[in-house]
């Protein structure tokens, strides 16, 4: 019989001096990150630029292969391909989806010149089920030099982000906390 694992937790929380900054902890990892541009908030909507308060399930790393090789992991694992997105158009019946460019409505490009996407994890937020208009894209991600602040995600440095991949099961879960 399979032994029962309980899912473990990292938790995000804001730093006290910046709204737009925060601490990612997982086990004895404590990683800066990122965090939206308006900071936290438990009523997420589509472009506001907050980070959603909560517990998320993790569903997939997707990676540019022509970039970083296949990142250490136990969670899914795909590759970005040149034609990826993930639909922001909140009347779209895709809307927080992954699609294929070219796509008729709005839709965010995973295949990025800069390296924000260059390692994505995929959280699960707005998703099952899904909520027109309550956000969409919202990811652990590449941060900016500087920790410059996100549309809503968290984001980490190559590195760290890469470190905490290795650390992760399927079980394992993303909570934003709101202080």
């Amino acid at each position: 019989m399979a032994q029962f694992t309980p899912p473990r937790q990292m938790h995000v929380r804001r730093s006290p001096r910046s709204p737009t900054n925060g601490v990612l902890v997982f086990g004895r990892l404590s990683i800066c990150c990122a965090l939206g541009r308006s900071g936290c908030g438990a009523l997420k909507r589509e472009g506001d630029g907050k980070t959603p308060i909560g517990s998320f399930q993790l569903r997939e790393v997707l990676y540019r292969p022509d970039r970083v090789g296949r990142p250490r992991t136990r969670l899914p694992v795909r590759p970005i391909k040149v034609g990826d997105g993930w639909c922001d158009a909140t009347t779209d019946r895709n809307y927080n989806r992954p699609v294929k460019h070219p796509y008729p409505a709005s839709a965010e490009r995973l295949w990025r010149d800069d390296a924000l996407y260059d390692i994505v994890l995929v959280i699960g937020f707005n998703d099952r089920p899904r909520q027109r208009g309550l956000g969409s894209a919202i990811f652990v991600h590449v941060a900016r030099p500087g920790f410059l602040p996100t549309e809503g995600c968290v984001a980490l440095t190559r590195h760290d982000l890469t470190r905490l991949l290795r650390c992760l099961r399927p079980r394992d879960r993303l909570r934003v906390h709101h202080i």
